[in-house]
Protein backbone atom coordinates (compact mmCIF):
# COMPACT_ATOMS: atom_id res chain seq x y z
CA UNK A 1 0.00 0.00 0.00
CA UNK A 2 1.73 3.35 -1.17
CA UNK A 3 -0.56 5.61 0.12
CA UNK A 4 -0.34 6.86 3.32
CA UNK A 5 -4.15 6.98 4.25
CA UNK A 6 -6.40 4.00 5.32
CA UNK A 7 -10.01 3.17 4.73
CA UNK A 8 -10.66 0.15 5.88
CA UNK A 9 -13.87 -1.48 4.63
CA UNK A 10 -13.73 -5.11 4.98
CA UNK A 11 -14.76 -5.62 8.44
CA UNK A 12 -17.28 -8.85 8.18
CA UNK A 13 -13.79 -10.11 7.88
CA UNK A 14 -12.11 -8.80 11.34
CA UNK A 15 -12.00 -5.51 13.16
CA UNK A 16 -9.33 -3.14 14.70
CA UNK A 17 -9.03 -4.23 18.51
CA UNK A 18 -10.72 -1.22 20.55
CA UNK A 19 -8.38 0.44 22.47
CA UNK A 20 -11.03 0.07 25.98
CA UNK A 21 -10.86 -4.02 24.95
CA UNK A 22 -6.79 -3.95 25.03
CA UNK A 23 -7.17 -1.78 28.16
CA UNK A 24 -8.90 -4.16 29.78
CA UNK A 25 -6.90 -7.16 28.65
CA UNK A 26 -3.76 -6.33 30.11
CA UNK A 27 -3.83 -7.01 33.51
CA UNK A 28 -4.53 -10.49 32.57
CA UNK A 29 -0.76 -10.50 30.95
CA UNK A 30 0.51 -8.51 33.54
CA UNK A 31 -0.93 -8.77 36.89
CA UNK A 32 -3.68 -11.19 37.27
CA UNK A 33 -1.58 -14.26 35.40
CA UNK A 34 -2.80 -17.09 37.20
CA UNK A 35 -4.47 -20.30 36.53
CA UNK A 36 -8.21 -19.39 37.11
CA UNK A 37 -8.76 -23.24 37.76
CA UNK A 38 -6.25 -23.13 40.42
CA UNK A 39 -7.60 -23.07 44.28
CA UNK A 40 -4.56 -20.41 45.91
CA UNK A 41 -5.38 -16.94 45.68
CA UNK A 42 -3.48 -15.86 42.78
CA UNK A 43 -6.47 -17.65 40.55
CA UNK A 44 -9.23 -15.93 42.43
CA UNK A 45 -8.71 -12.77 40.45
CA UNK A 46 -8.75 -14.41 36.71
CA UNK A 47 -11.52 -16.55 37.89
CA UNK A 48 -14.12 -13.17 38.64
CA UNK A 49 -12.70 -11.78 35.69
CA UNK A 50 -13.72 -14.26 33.90
CA UNK A 51 -17.42 -14.27 35.66
CA UNK A 52 -17.96 -10.94 34.91
CA UNK A 53 -16.92 -11.40 30.71
CA UNK A 54 -19.39 -14.07 30.98
CA UNK A 55 -22.21 -11.69 32.13
CA UNK A 56 -21.23 -8.95 29.77
CA UNK A 57 -21.50 -11.26 26.22
CA UNK A 58 -24.61 -12.88 28.31
CA UNK A 59 -26.41 -9.23 28.65
CA UNK A 60 -25.36 -8.98 24.64
CA UNK A 61 -27.66 -11.73 23.54
CA UNK A 62 -30.04 -11.88 26.40
CA UNK A 63 -29.09 -15.02 27.57
CA UNK A 64 -27.97 -16.57 31.38
CA UNK A 65 -24.31 -16.38 32.07
CA UNK A 66 -24.83 -19.97 32.63
CA UNK A 67 -25.71 -20.52 28.99
CA UNK A 68 -22.32 -19.59 27.67
CA UNK A 69 -19.82 -21.62 26.42
CA UNK A 70 -16.23 -20.09 25.90
CA UNK A 71 -14.73 -21.77 22.86
CA UNK A 72 -11.75 -20.80 20.65
CA UNK A 73 -13.82 -19.17 17.65
CA UNK A 74 -16.87 -19.30 15.54
CA UNK A 75 -15.81 -22.47 14.04
CA UNK A 76 -15.86 -24.21 16.77
CA UNK A 77 -18.47 -22.92 18.15
CA UNK A 78 -20.32 -24.14 15.10
CA UNK A 79 -18.66 -27.21 14.92
CA UNK A 80 -19.38 -28.29 18.14
CA UNK A 81 -23.37 -27.33 17.69
CA UNK A 82 -23.28 -29.94 15.44
CA UNK A 83 -21.04 -32.78 16.28
CA UNK A 84 -22.88 -32.34 19.42
CA UNK A 85 -26.53 -32.86 18.25
CA UNK A 86 -25.25 -35.97 16.27
CA UNK A 87 -23.73 -37.45 19.14
CA UNK A 88 -26.58 -36.86 21.65
CA UNK A 89 -28.96 -38.80 19.13
CA UNK A 90 -26.59 -41.41 17.54
CA UNK A 91 -29.57 -42.83 15.53
CA UNK A 92 -30.08 -39.31 13.84
CA UNK A 93 -27.82 -39.31 10.92
CA UNK A 94 -29.08 -36.06 9.15
CA UNK A 95 -28.11 -32.74 8.86
CA UNK A 96 -29.55 -29.67 7.16
CA UNK A 97 -27.70 -26.31 6.63
CA UNK A 98 -27.79 -23.78 3.49
CA UNK A 99 -26.01 -23.41 0.05
CA UNK A 100 -24.94 -20.01 1.40
CA UNK A 101 -23.62 -20.67 4.30
CA UNK A 102 -20.11 -20.24 5.90
CA UNK A 103 -17.02 -22.62 5.07
CA UNK A 104 -16.91 -23.75 8.72
CA UNK A 105 -19.95 -25.42 8.17
CA UNK A 106 -19.96 -26.57 4.38
CA UNK A 107 -17.08 -27.96 4.50
CA UNK A 108 -17.54 -29.67 8.47
CA UNK A 109 -21.24 -31.09 6.89
CA UNK A 110 -18.32 -32.62 3.64
CA UNK A 111 -16.56 -34.69 6.53
CA UNK A 112 -19.62 -35.84 8.16
CA UNK A 113 -20.50 -36.78 4.61
CA UNK A 114 -17.82 -39.11 4.60
CA UNK A 115 -18.47 -40.73 7.60
CA UNK A 116 -21.74 -41.65 6.57
CA UNK A 117 -24.03 -39.28 7.60
CA UNK A 118 -26.42 -37.15 5.20
CA UNK A 119 -26.63 -33.37 4.78
CA UNK A 120 -29.46 -31.63 2.83
CA UNK A 121 -28.31 -28.26 1.41
CA UNK A 122 -31.58 -25.41 1.27
CA UNK A 123 -31.54 -23.54 -1.80
CA UNK A 124 -31.67 -19.51 -1.97
CA UNK A 125 -33.17 -17.53 -4.31
CA UNK A 126 -31.81 -14.57 -6.87
CA UNK A 127 -31.95 -12.08 -3.52
CA UNK A 128 -30.20 -14.71 -1.38
CA UNK A 129 -33.21 -15.14 0.40
CA UNK A 130 -34.19 -18.65 1.78
CA UNK A 131 -37.65 -20.11 1.40
CA UNK A 132 -39.80 -21.59 4.73
CA UNK A 133 -41.48 -24.61 2.68
CA UNK A 134 -38.01 -25.60 1.67
CA UNK A 135 -36.67 -26.16 5.41
CA UNK A 136 -40.14 -27.67 6.23
CA UNK A 137 -39.83 -30.20 3.46
CA UNK A 138 -36.39 -31.10 4.30
CA UNK A 139 -37.00 -31.89 8.08
CA UNK A 140 -37.27 -35.94 8.31
CA UNK A 141 -37.50 -38.28 11.49
CA UNK A 142 -33.08 -38.46 11.32
CA UNK A 143 -32.66 -34.78 11.23
CA UNK A 144 -30.58 -34.16 14.11
CA UNK A 145 -29.81 -30.26 13.62
CA UNK A 146 -30.72 -27.55 11.00
CA UNK A 147 -27.79 -25.27 10.98
CA UNK A 148 -28.92 -22.11 9.30
CA UNK A 149 -26.77 -18.69 9.16
CA UNK A 150 -28.71 -15.34 10.66
CA UNK A 151 -26.95 -13.34 8.14
CA UNK A 152 -24.73 -13.89 5.10
CA UNK A 153 -21.03 -12.74 5.83
CA UNK A 154 -21.05 -11.64 1.78
CA UNK A 155 -24.11 -10.32 0.75
CA UNK A 156 -25.49 -9.41 4.42
CA UNK A 157 -28.58 -10.89 3.43
CA UNK A 158 -30.85 -11.75 6.33
CA UNK A 159 -32.41 -15.17 7.36
CA UNK A 160 -36.03 -15.56 9.34
CA UNK A 161 -34.30 -17.21 12.23
CA UNK A 162 -37.30 -16.61 14.90
CA UNK A 163 -39.55 -18.75 12.19
CA UNK A 164 -36.74 -21.11 10.92
CA UNK A 165 -36.36 -21.90 14.65
CA UNK A 166 -39.95 -22.34 15.28
CA UNK A 167 -40.46 -25.01 12.48
CA UNK A 168 -37.30 -26.74 13.77
CA UNK A 169 -39.12 -26.72 17.24
CA UNK A 170 -42.52 -28.07 15.95
CA UNK A 171 -41.03 -30.60 14.24
CA UNK A 172 -38.73 -31.21 16.98
CA UNK A 173 -35.58 -30.77 15.76
CA UNK A 174 -32.54 -29.00 17.04
CA UNK A 175 -31.81 -25.42 15.62
CA UNK A 176 -28.50 -23.62 15.95
CA UNK A 177 -27.65 -20.09 13.99
CA UNK A 178 -24.17 -18.74 13.16
CA UNK A 179 -24.91 -15.21 14.37
CA UNK A 180 -21.32 -13.79 14.01
CA UNK A 181 -21.50 -11.63 11.61
CA UNK A 182 -25.34 -10.14 13.79
CA UNK A 183 -23.27 -9.40 17.10
CA UNK A 184 -23.23 -5.37 17.56
CA UNK A 185 -24.80 -4.77 14.15
CA UNK A 186 -28.33 -5.89 14.81
CA UNK A 187 -30.25 -6.56 18.73
CA UNK A 188 -30.10 -10.18 19.64
CA UNK A 189 -32.38 -11.81 22.02
CA UNK A 190 -31.88 -15.61 22.10
CA UNK A 191 -34.96 -16.38 24.58
CA UNK A 192 -37.21 -14.58 21.92
CA UNK A 193 -35.77 -16.58 19.18
CA UNK A 194 -35.96 -19.62 20.37
CA UNK A 195 -32.09 -20.93 19.15
CA UNK A 196 -31.07 -23.83 20.87
CA UNK A 197 -27.34 -23.14 19.67
CA UNK A 198 -25.92 -20.00 18.52
CA UNK A 199 -22.28 -18.97 17.68
CA UNK A 200 -20.61 -15.62 18.31
CA UNK A 201 -17.02 -14.98 17.55
CA UNK A 202 -15.14 -11.84 19.36
CA UNK A 203 -12.97 -10.35 16.49
CA UNK A 204 -16.11 -9.20 14.30
CA UNK A 205 -16.99 -6.89 17.22
CA UNK A 206 -13.48 -5.48 18.62
CA UNK A 207 -11.80 -7.82 20.03
CA UNK A 208 -8.89 -10.23 19.22
CA UNK A 209 -9.10 -13.10 17.40
CA UNK A 210 -8.81 -16.73 18.88
CA UNK A 211 -12.02 -16.19 21.13
CA UNK A 212 -15.81 -17.21 20.72
CA UNK A 213 -18.33 -18.57 22.30
CA UNK A 214 -21.57 -21.12 22.13
CA UNK A 215 -24.90 -20.09 23.38
CA UNK A 216 -26.61 -23.57 24.73
CA UNK A 217 -30.29 -23.45 25.54
CA UNK A 218 -31.39 -24.50 28.73
CA UNK A 219 -32.45 -28.23 28.20
CA UNK A 220 -30.64 -28.32 25.31
CA UNK A 221 -28.66 -31.94 24.71
CA UNK A 222 -25.04 -31.22 24.83
CA UNK A 223 -21.92 -32.88 24.79
CA UNK A 224 -18.70 -31.37 24.58
CA UNK A 225 -16.64 -31.01 21.50
CA UNK A 226 -13.42 -30.66 23.40
CA UNK A 227 -12.60 -32.95 25.79
CA UNK A 228 -10.28 -31.90 28.97
CA UNK A 229 -10.35 -30.45 32.63
CA UNK A 230 -13.96 -30.12 32.39
CA UNK A 231 -13.18 -26.21 32.96
CA UNK A 232 -16.57 -24.50 31.59
CA UNK A 233 -18.92 -26.48 33.76
CA UNK A 234 -17.60 -29.44 31.37
CA UNK A 235 -18.79 -28.21 28.32
CA UNK A 236 -15.53 -27.03 26.66
CA UNK A 237 -12.21 -28.61 27.84
CA UNK A 238 -9.15 -26.59 28.01
CA UNK A 239 -7.16 -23.60 30.30
CA UNK A 240 -9.26 -20.68 29.89
CA UNK A 241 -7.72 -18.08 27.51
CA UNK A 242 -8.67 -15.16 30.56
CA UNK A 243 -7.04 -12.19 28.49
CA UNK A 244 -8.88 -12.62 25.95
CA UNK A 245 -12.12 -13.68 27.10
CA UNK A 246 -11.97 -10.52 29.32
CA UNK A 247 -11.31 -8.80 25.96
CA UNK A 248 -14.78 -10.72 24.58
CA UNK A 249 -16.85 -9.13 27.64
CA UNK A 250 -15.30 -5.56 27.34
CA UNK A 251 -16.47 -5.49 23.20
CA UNK A 252 -19.48 -6.93 24.30
CA UNK A 253 -20.56 -4.20 26.33
CA UNK A 254 -19.18 -1.75 24.37
CA UNK A 255 -21.01 -2.95 21.40
CA UNK A 256 -24.25 -3.24 23.21
CA UNK A 257 -24.58 0.83 23.36
CA UNK A 258 -23.42 0.90 19.76
CA UNK A 259 -26.20 -0.61 18.07
CA UNK A 260 -27.54 2.37 17.32
CA UNK A 261 -24.91 3.75 15.56
CA UNK A 262 -24.76 0.97 13.85
CA UNK A 263 -28.55 1.53 12.09
CA UNK A 264 -28.30 5.28 12.09
CA UNK A 265 -24.73 6.50 11.20
CA UNK A 266 -23.17 3.40 9.61
CA UNK A 267 -25.78 2.34 7.72
CA UNK A 268 -25.72 5.63 6.01
CA UNK A 269 -23.08 5.50 5.17
CA UNK A 270 -22.91 2.19 3.64
CA UNK A 271 -26.60 3.28 1.69
CA UNK A 272 -24.63 6.65 0.46
CA UNK A 273 -21.69 4.55 -0.91
CA UNK A 274 -24.16 1.56 -2.40
CA UNK A 275 -25.66 4.73 -4.03
CA UNK A 276 -22.47 6.45 -5.01
CA UNK A 277 -20.82 3.18 -6.81
CA UNK A 278 -24.26 2.04 -8.71
CA UNK A 279 -24.79 5.48 -10.12
CA UNK A 280 -21.46 6.50 -11.22
CA UNK A 281 -20.12 3.03 -12.33
CA UNK A 282 -21.71 1.59 -14.70
CA UNK A 283 -23.00 -2.00 -15.47
CA UNK A 284 -22.75 -2.33 -11.41
CA UNK A 285 -25.24 -4.17 -10.02
CA UNK A 286 -26.17 -4.84 -5.82
CA UNK A 287 -25.90 -8.63 -5.18
CA UNK A 288 -28.63 -9.91 -2.72
CA UNK A 289 -31.62 -8.11 -1.32
CA UNK A 290 -31.85 -4.47 -0.16
CA UNK A 291 -33.71 -5.41 2.58
CA UNK A 292 -33.85 -7.41 5.45
CA UNK A 293 -29.91 -7.28 5.48
CA UNK A 294 -26.72 -5.85 7.75
CA UNK A 295 -26.53 -1.89 8.38
CA UNK A 296 -22.89 -2.22 7.37
CA UNK A 297 -22.42 -4.58 4.45
CA UNK A 298 -22.99 -4.20 0.78
CA UNK A 299 -21.47 -6.73 -2.09
CA UNK A 300 -21.48 -5.29 -5.56
CA UNK A 301 -20.35 -7.04 -8.86
CA UNK A 302 -19.04 -5.29 -11.59
CA UNK A 303 -19.16 -6.49 -15.28
CA UNK A 304 -15.87 -7.13 -17.67
CA UNK A 305 -13.38 -6.92 -14.96
CA UNK A 306 -11.89 -9.13 -11.88
CA UNK A 307 -12.25 -8.34 -8.09
CA UNK A 308 -8.69 -9.32 -7.50
CA UNK A 309 -7.30 -6.77 -9.76
CA UNK A 310 -9.72 -3.60 -8.28
CA UNK A 311 -8.70 -4.58 -5.00
CA UNK A 312 -5.04 -4.38 -5.72
CA UNK A 313 -5.67 -1.40 -7.14
CA UNK A 314 -7.92 -0.10 -4.35
CA UNK A 315 -4.99 -1.26 -1.46
CA UNK A 316 -2.51 0.72 -3.83
CA UNK A 317 -4.87 3.90 -2.66
CA UNK A 318 -4.65 2.93 0.90
CA UNK A 319 -8.58 1.25 0.64
CA UNK A 320 -9.43 -2.16 1.76
CA UNK A 321 -12.01 -4.52 0.61
CA UNK A 322 -12.08 -8.24 -0.32
CA UNK A 323 -14.04 -10.31 -2.62
CA UNK A 324 -15.81 -12.16 -0.03
CA UNK A 325 -15.43 -14.58 2.78
CA UNK A 326 -11.86 -14.31 4.48
CA UNK A 327 -11.48 -17.38 4.88
CA UNK A 328 -11.41 -18.12 1.18
CA UNK A 329 -8.80 -15.90 -0.04
CA UNK A 330 -6.77 -16.77 -2.47
CA UNK A 331 -8.96 -18.92 -3.77
CA UNK A 332 -10.14 -18.83 -7.69
CA UNK A 333 -13.21 -19.73 -7.77
CA UNK A 334 -15.60 -16.97 -7.47
CA UNK A 335 -17.57 -16.74 -4.49
CA UNK A 336 -19.77 -20.48 -3.80
CA UNK A 337 -22.61 -17.56 -2.25
CA UNK A 338 -23.02 -15.92 -5.46
CA UNK A 339 -23.00 -19.21 -7.08
CA UNK A 340 -25.59 -20.27 -5.01
CA UNK A 341 -27.87 -17.01 -5.69
CA UNK A 342 -27.50 -17.57 -9.46
CA UNK A 343 -25.00 -14.20 -10.28
CA UNK A 344 -23.56 -14.84 -13.59
CA UNK A 345 -20.00 -15.72 -13.89
CA UNK A 346 -18.89 -12.51 -15.44
CA UNK A 347 -20.64 -10.33 -12.42
CA UNK A 348 -18.95 -12.68 -9.85
CA UNK A 349 -15.70 -12.68 -10.30
CA UNK A 350 -15.80 -9.28 -10.29
CA UNK A 351 -17.76 -8.64 -7.34
CA UNK A 352 -16.59 -6.90 -4.07
CA UNK A 353 -17.86 -6.73 -0.57
CA UNK A 354 -17.55 -3.40 1.39
CA UNK A 355 -18.67 -3.81 5.16
CA UNK A 356 -18.31 -0.78 6.96
CA UNK A 357 -17.50 -0.44 11.00
CA UNK A 358 -17.69 2.13 13.78
CA UNK A 359 -14.79 3.87 12.37
CA UNK A 360 -15.33 4.21 9.43
CA UNK A 361 -17.06 8.26 8.15
CA UNK A 362 -18.32 10.09 5.27
CA UNK A 363 -14.89 11.12 4.38
CA UNK A 364 -13.83 7.64 3.74
CA UNK A 365 -16.78 6.79 1.77
CA UNK A 366 -16.06 10.05 -0.61
CA UNK A 367 -12.32 8.60 -0.81
CA UNK A 368 -13.53 5.29 -2.13
CA UNK A 369 -16.19 7.12 -4.80
CA UNK A 370 -13.35 9.28 -5.84
CA UNK A 371 -10.78 6.26 -6.63
CA UNK A 372 -13.09 3.46 -7.31
CA UNK A 373 -14.77 4.82 -10.77
CA UNK A 374 -11.14 5.39 -12.53
CA UNK A 375 -10.14 1.90 -11.28
CA UNK A 376 -12.87 -0.08 -12.61
CA UNK A 377 -13.29 1.69 -16.06
CA UNK A 378 -8.95 1.59 -16.43
CA UNK A 379 -9.56 -2.39 -15.73
CA UNK A 380 -12.32 -2.32 -18.70
CA UNK A 381 -10.50 -0.44 -21.19
CA UNK A 382 -7.12 -3.20 -20.88
CA UNK A 383 -9.63 -5.99 -20.97
CA UNK A 384 -9.04 -7.66 -24.37
CA UNK A 385 -12.73 -8.17 -24.16
CA UNK A 386 -15.60 -5.78 -24.74
CA UNK A 387 -17.82 -5.44 -21.71
CA UNK A 388 -20.53 -7.34 -22.15
CA UNK A 389 -19.00 -10.46 -24.25
CA UNK A 390 -16.82 -11.72 -21.39
CA UNK A 391 -19.70 -13.97 -19.96
CA UNK A 392 -20.70 -14.95 -23.76
CA UNK A 393 -17.33 -16.23 -24.43
CA UNK A 394 -17.60 -17.98 -21.07
CA UNK A 395 -20.53 -19.72 -22.32
CA UNK A 396 -19.36 -20.86 -25.60
CA UNK A 397 -16.43 -22.35 -23.53
CA UNK A 398 -18.45 -23.90 -22.19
Amino acid sequence: MSNERLVYLDNNATTRVAPEVVEAMLPCLTEHWGNPSSAYDLANAPARMIAEAREQVARLIGADPRNIVFTSCGTESNNAAIQSALHCNPTKRHVITSVVEHTANIKFCGQLEKRGYETTFLPVDLDGGIDLCDLQDAIRPDTAIVSLMWANNETGVLFPVEELAAICRSRGVLFHTDAIQVAGKLPIDVRSLGVDFLSLSAHKLRAPKGIGLLYVKPGAPFEPYIIGGGQERGQRGGTENVAYIVAFGKAAELALGQIDDENTRVRALRDSLERGILQTIRSSVRNGGGEPRLPNTTNIGFDGVEAEAILLLLDREGICASSGSACTTGSIEPSHVLQAMGVPLSRSKGSLRFSLGLDNTKADVDWVLKKLPPIVSRLRNASPKPLGQAEAHLANAD
